[in-house]
């Protein structure tokens, strides 16, 4: 079991930062693959920034050169670093952990198998 708590959300303006974060607890070595999802109103929810097994970061092409995904492993904490916010970034923010696969020893992080509760950001205009 994984347990994934998410803090740091927040309402800011257009062009501001905020720095979101997630503490991840429990079986984590079981789990390498820790991103970042968000899911906007009436939207599908969608990747953000993903790690897969081979330390391979993947962000949404809409986040790139704005988000920065980090880890620190010995404080078991994942975090977004988010700057030049837009409108469009609204949502609700979630980290979710994959299962690497017993047989292939790899999870490319796109299908978690953990999440957390979640923690909105808003950015108006």
């Amino acid at each position: 079991q994984v347990d994934l708590v998410e803090s740091g959300g927040g309402s800011v303006q257009s062009g501001g930062s905020l720095r979101l974060s997630c503490v991840v607890s429990g079986h984590v070595y079981k789990t390498p693959c820790i991103g970042w999802f968000r899911q906007a109103p009436g939207k599908d929810r969608e990747a953000v920034a993903l790690i897969d097994s081979d330390t391979n970061i993947k962000y949404a092409d809409s986040v790139k050169g704005r988000f920065t995904y980090s880890y620190d492993q010995e404080k078991k904490t994942l975090y977004l670093y988010m700057r030049d916010l837009k409108p469009e970034d609204t949502a609700m923010y979630y980290c979710a952990a994959e299962r690497a696969d017993p047989v292939y020893d790899y999870c490319s992080g796109s299908s978690p198998n953990y999440w957390g509760q979640g923690t909105q950001v808003t950015v108006s205009s």
